[in-house]
Order: C-alpha cells, then structure tokens, then sequence
C-alpha cells in the first residue's frame, strides 16, 4: 500500500480525517484537484456557523434545547422511512449525539470560540469567531504537524476520476495530474492534464462535497416518488 488513509479531497472534512488519522499514527495520502492555496476547500468563504445541541450560548439566551427535541426535529424533516434510509439513519443519530455531547468541547479545546448570539432562525446555528477561516486554522495546523512527522503528505492538482476496487473492496483511487495553475483562491484552475496516477491504501475516504452542482446526478438519484 501507499499510504493507511487515502482521503479525496483537501476541504475541511479532508483536513478534519487526516489529521484524526495522522494523530492515530496513520500514514495519510491527501488528494485534491486544487492547488496548495485552496486548502480548506469551500469552508474557508462559510460562516463557520456550527450545529449544537443545548449549548451554553443557549441557555445564556433561554434557549431551551435538548437531544431528544433535536431528534424529533430531525426526524420530522428527514422522514426516513424507506429500507434505503437505514444508513443515513444511524448517521443521523450518530451525529446528534455528537452535537449534543462531546462535539462542542472538543472544539473548544481546539482553541475555537462563537458567537454569544444563536442564529434566531435556526437557534443550533453557532458562528464561529473569525467564520470559515477559525474553524479551518486548527485542522490545518494538525495536518502540517502531521506533514511535518512523516504521517501526512499533501498530493495538490490531482484530480481523482475513479476508484479502484478488488473482489468489491475499494483499495485506491486513480486519475489525471493536472498542470501547474497560477489561479488564486476562488477563481477557475486549469484542467489540462499533464499526467496520471493511481494510489492503493487500506482505507478510502471520499470527502469531496456533495452532487448539488452536478445536475445529472442530482436527476439521476432524485426521490421522484416522494418529491415529483
């Protein structure tokens, strides 16, 4: 194998696994389509805006909050009610006890701060002080340290097209190596390919984003049932 942890994509769900992993005494193999400035991904332009569950920044506002009406509130706009929900199901639940639990120290003890206020219309919504670039700054500096020991190697501009499987097993990931780009963050990178590669690992962690800005996937795995 190349690495223990092939992680695809270099936002901060990217920066978040490699760095638990590095801190595992993994060996992490970061890919991402970008160049070294765009580390962070889509995170670096939000809010920073971050899901508790009966936080202190709600109860100094009266906020009444709790796990169980997070879930039923979850519950009641996800209607998971198929076989195929089964899954994103115990994801769900997974995470809100996450959100209700340990989530909030962990990232305090990270060196993260937030707003007093809770956003009124979602009153979990919790703004991070400095926004999408605070919430990154830690996951950075971890991945560097890692970077640093030998545990995580960033592998920028290249752009992962397929993922490799044996007997139904994913076990690396290959695709173009793409030309050197000047483009600052935010602006359109070159596409041209200048090469290409093919990465075997124990594990494989997709975390590019989601399908919202390709339409045909989004036709493709539409609930037309449900939703028309």
């Amino acid at each position: 194998m190349d690495c223990d942890v092939l992680v695809i994509g270099a936002g901060l769900a990217g920066l978040v696994t490699a760095s638990e992993a590095a801190a595992r005494g993994r060996k992490v193999i970061v890919l991402d389509q970008e160049r070294e400035q765009n580390l962070g991904g889509q995170a670096f332009w939000s809010l920073g805006g971050l899901f508790f569950i009966d936080s202190p920044e709600q109860r100094r506002m009266g906020i009444r909050d709790s796990r169980a009406l997070a879930g039923q509130d979850w519950m009641g706009s996800s209607q998971f009610d198929r076989p195929e929900d089964h899954l994103p199901r115990l994801w769900a639940e997974a995470y809100l006890d996450f959100a209700a639990g340990e989530k909030r120290r962990w990232l305090h003890s990270l060196g993260l701060r937030w707003f007093p206020v809770v956003g009124w219309a979602v009153p979990r919504f919790h703004v991070t002080w400095g926004t999408g670039p605070a919430v990154l700054e830690p996951f950075i500096r971890l991945t560097r340290e890692a970077e640093g020991r030998g545990l995580v190697r960033f592998r920028f501009r290249h752009r992962v097209d397929e993922l490799v499987t044996s007997d139904g097993v994913v076990t690396g990931a290959r695709g173009a190596i793409l030309k050197s780009d000047t483009a600052s963050r935010g602006e359109q990178s070159s596409r041209d390919v200048v090469g290409d590669f093919e990465i075997s690992a124990g594990a494989v962690i997709v975390s590019s984003g989601g399908i919202g800005g390709n339409h045909e996937l989004v036709r493709r795995n539409w609930p037309r049932k449900r939703l028309g």
